[in-house]
Order: C-alpha cells, then sequence, then structure tokens
C-alpha cells in the first residue's frame, strides 16, 4: 500500500510512510516515532557503529540507520528486549571510557549521558576498565579527549579541511582509537572548532577556551530528554 508514492510501513503497530531508499531510522523521525543513535546524522552516510538503533524488522535484529525501508515491513522498536539492549550498550561504553560527568564540559550536553538518562542507567552491571587514554592538545582551538570518545566515527566521516579528513582511525580491536591530523586541526578556525566540537556526541571533541560557559540547569538536556523534541 503506498500513499502520494511513499512506502508503506508499521512501527510499533502505528502506519507509517516513507521515501523509497529512506532509512528506517530517518522515516521513523519523519513519522514522529523516536529511535535512539549516538552515530547517526541526517544526510551522512551511516556507520552502524554504537548500534543504539538496533530495532527488529520482521522479527530479525537490525540497525535502523542502515536498513532501508521496504513495502509492508514491520517494525519493533520500544520492546523490553530492545530496551534492555540498549541499556546494555549505554553501561559498555560507559564502563570502557573514563566517563566523569560532574567535571566534563560537555555534561548536560551530551548524548551519551542523556541516553543514561532516558534508559535509567544507575549502575552498570559490567566492571569497569579504566583505560589509559591520552589527550592530544596540540592544534590550536581543539583538543581530543580519547577517555570520552565512544568511537561513534561521527569525526571521521564528517569533521574535513580543505576536503580532508581531520581524523581517522588507527589499530585493530581493542586498540582501536580515533587519532588527529594535528597540522589539518591547527588550520581549523575557531569556528570550524566549535562545530567539530558539536558534532561530537560526547565530550572527546572539545573547543579550546570554552568550557562550563551555560550554567548547569540551562545545559541542552538538562530539562529536555533527548529525543523528546520528536512527537512520540
Amino acid at each position: 500500500m503506498t500513499k502520494n508514492g511513499k512506502i508503506y510501513f508499521e512501527i510499533d503497530g502505528k502506519p507509517c510512510y516513507a521515501e523509497k531508499g529512506q532509512s528506517v531510522i530517518d522515516a521513523a523521525k519523519e513519522n514522529g516515532v523516536y529511535i535512539p543513535s549516538l552515530c547517526h546524522y541526517e544526510g551522512v552516510k551511516p556507520a552502524g557503529s554504537c548500534r543504539l538503533c538496533n530495532v527488529k524488522v520482521n522479527g530479525r535484529t537490525m540497525t535502523a540507520c542502515t536498513t532501508p525501508v521496504a513495502e509492508d515491513m514491520v517494525v519493533e522498536n520500544e520492546i523490553p528486549e530492545l530496551t534492555e539492549l540498549r541499556k546494555s550498550i549505554i553501561e559498555i561504553m560507559f564502563v570502557s571510557g573514563n566517563h566523569f560527568c560532574p567535571s566534563c564540559e560537555k555534561s548536560g550536553n551530551c548524548e551519551l549521558q542523556a541516553m543514561a538518562y532516558r534508559y535509567q542507567m544507575m549502575v552498570t552491571r559490567y566492571p569497569y576498565e579504566f583505560p589509559i587514554n591520552n589527550v592530544d592538545a596540540v592544534p590550536d582551538h581543539l583538543f581530543l579527549d580519547r577517555n570520552r570518545c565512544i568511537l561513534c566515527k561521527l569525526c571521521i566521516r564528517m569533521i574535513k579541511k580543505d576536503g580532508k579528513n581531520v581524523f581517522a582511525f588507527n589499530g585493530r580491536g581493542e586498540h582501536l582509537h580515533v587519532v588527529m591530523d594535528e597540522h589539518l586541526a591547527s588550520q581549523m578556525s575557531e569556528e570550524e572548532a566549535q562545530e567539530a566540537m558539536e558534532i561530537c556526541p560526547v565530550g572527546a571533541i572539545l573547543k579550546k577556551e570554552q568550557g562550563f560557559i551555560v550554567p548547569i540547569g540551562s545545559r541542552k538536556f538538562d530539562k529536555t530528554p533527548i529525543g523528546i523534541d520528536i512527537n512520540n
């Protein structure tokens, strides 16, 4: 069944319509349904890195950002199984890094922190790893704190200077980490550094000489939970 040339599908029993080739996560948003993600940015090629957008499609679990909508597709999003899976993923992200929210400049604007509130994470079920990660502060206007990085790959896909990637992955497996081209990063303007900071969903990329400007209680997620801007 189509409507004005759009594809019909369902999310948790709700009738929805999507453009041909549109991803489940983008189509869900247009239909007022929130699917959580920390690595998805509309208009940017999806990577499926964070796995928070896992949904069940016709009974199979798959990432909503990399799955195109198909005619009569049945999507499950808000079900206990997926809620528990997402909460588990969030907990793993916290224990695999060094996240100390009270001292982080991104606190209140951090999407990972907001997800923890959304899924009511109190104490993780996993042991903390406390990895030893260094901070790269060579460029003039920004620095990279790998203690907070969740390997979402957004910086690699989106932040460029003169058409070249400023960030890249290095290493493999448990040694995988983000590196920064210090020469390119040093050429970034303050405005570009600010944009890079805003693209990062956590506090891994920060603009220098800018922190705690917005008072507690007035920051992005202090009063408005993540995803609340979508009518679901």
